[in-house]
């Protein structure tokens, strides 16, 4: 896609953008509401996402974003390539916490919870945590965020909210938008309830 993207009827869109890849990303590690560096890799994907998103966004009435460190190091690399409003870091786009499981491996979980992925698809294993937060609860908190947007709103969050956020946004069921695709090279374009996807 290229060129400026005109604004819906409505004059309410969202660019939805997740951080780049981040050093416990490479490890297989998930991360919930700790935190790693982004690596070499994940900040040339945030480059090459700030380039991308200013030729296509023209007067974004907000920039939004969780307040997370992986997040706020990619806001700074997207904010190197336009203007921006300053960025409010918006509690409501922190990743799900899977509470103790913050910072473990598929590995760690199953050494120190036997059996408690037992039976989990690849994408619902997260809500098995004994004390994370809930999907109806993460749903919840995006459902209110999407009801708050006005106008032409970047955002930038995390994979697994990302994933609820463009669900909710479809009215897609629980499952379908776990299965959701969550790269880290694209942006997402939330306009009168349809989802583009532009790649960098």
């Amino acid at each position: 896609m290229s060129g400026k993207l005109a604004r819906s009827i409505s004059g309410n869109e969202i660019f939805l953008l997740r951080h780049g890849e981040t050093e416990w990303n490479a490890e297989g590690r998930f991360q919930g509401i700790l935190d790693s560096p982004l690596t070499e890799w994940g900040k040339e994907q945030a480059r090459a996402c700030g380039r991308k998103l200013a030729s296509v966004v023209t007067g974004a009435d907000a920039m939004l974003a969780s307040p997370l460190g992986r997040v706020r190091e990619t806001c700074s690399i997207l904010r190197s390539f336009a203007e921006y409003p300053d960025v409010t870091w918006d509690d409501a786009l922190k990743e799900v916490t899977l509470g103790k499981w913050d910072g473990l491996t598929h590995v760690d979980i199953d050494a120190m919870w036997p059996s408690a992925l037992a039976g989990s698809s690849q994408f619902d294993w997260y809500f098995r945590s004994p004390d994370g937060e809930g999907f109806e609860t993460a749903l919840a908190r995006v459902s209110d965020w999407l009801g708050r947007i006005e106008g032409v709103v970047v955002a930038v969050s995390h994979g697994l909210l990302g994933r609820i956020i463009r669900g909710a946004y479809l009215g897609l069921s629980r499952a379908e938008m776990l299965a959701l695709p969550v790269p880290q090279d694209t942006i997402w374009h939330l306009c009168d309830r349809r989802i583009a996807g532009i790649q960098t």
